[in-house]
């Protein structure tokens, strides 16, 4: 598995390589709004993600390695001239081996969709925000990936952008709601504050953290990224490229130490 994942992430770094930024006047002032909104979780832009995560140090013994493939794709909502809806999916899968004792597990994790509702222009002093329902839907594929429950709870964002910078917080908090009985409920919050800069070239630099706490085993998992991001043009159609570093500040026992991520994004502009 090690090396499948070598190979899948080297071909996509040298596929990254051999793109090419956009340069007319024009495509750059497209580019560099496509770039702003791509910083925002909130941006009327429908965009498809492929967010592919490489972990190591996992597991009872330290040697666990697990590769996480998000597929999260954004798609706004028209809803009247003042609001939005956002619909945000983030669908896991999960290969992974050695992480819960001598076993490997493969398949789809559980479903989280969320839906934002976000006024079309940004608030008092520039802010911007939105607010809704979470939910979460058992679809592991095997019992080991998931929490065969059903869920559901708020979540929020808030965030500004000013000067090619994006900072703000993402947050939900979920509740299990029916599900198998003798499996762990559900209490969770997750927080994810972002800060992000941009330059006129649509590099876009991010440090964030996708915080989780799970008040039923009252620990936190805080995983701290560093990424960089590069919008372009290939064949006439915009993708954005990232390529990032993860750490674990803390976890429960047997997780990841660190962890390598790569993302393209499919973007879908009006």
């Amino acid at each position: 598995m090690k090396s499948a994942t070598t190979t899948l992430f080297a071909s996509l770094l040298a596929f990254t390589a051999g793109s090419l930024p956009m340069s007319s006047r024009a495509q750059d002032h497209d580019a560099a709004e496509l770039a702003k909104q791509l910083s925002n979780p909130v941006a009327a832009l429908i965009s498809v993600p492929f967010q592919n995560n490489f972990e190591w140090g996992g597991g009872p013994e330290g040697d666990g390695f697990r590769y996480l493939l998000n597929f999260q794709p954004v798609v706004p909502i028209t809803l009247n001239e003042e609001w939005n809806m956002i619909s945000r999916t983030i669908v896991p899968f999960i290969s992974q081996e050695d992480m819960i004792g001598r076993s490997s597990q493969t398949g789809l994790g559980d479903i989280t969709q969320s839906l934002f509702f976000s006024p079309k222009n940004p608030g008092p002093g520039g802010w911007i925000i939105g607010v809704g329902p979470a939910f979460l839907i058992p679809t592991a594929t095997d019992d080991l990936l998931g929490t065969e429950k059903f869920g559901l709870g708020p979540t929020a964002v808030l965030l500004k952008q000013a000067h090619g910078w994006t900072f703000g917080a993402l947050l939900n908090h979920i509740w299990s709601v029916a599900g198998d009985g003798d499996r762990d409920d559900v209490s969770s919050t997750f927080v994810q504050p972002f800060l992000s800069y941009t330059t006129k070239k649509q590099t876009t630099f991010t440090l964030n953290s996708e915080s989780t706490y799970d008040w039923e085993h009252e620990q936190w998992t805080v995983p701290v990224n560093l990424s960089v991001a590069q919008l372009v043009k290939i064949g006439g159609h915009p993708y954005q490229f990232q390529l990032g570093a993860k750490y674990y500040a803390d976890g429960p026992e047997g997780t990841p130490d660190w962890g390598v991520r790569f993302s393209v994004i499919f973007l879908f502009p009006k």
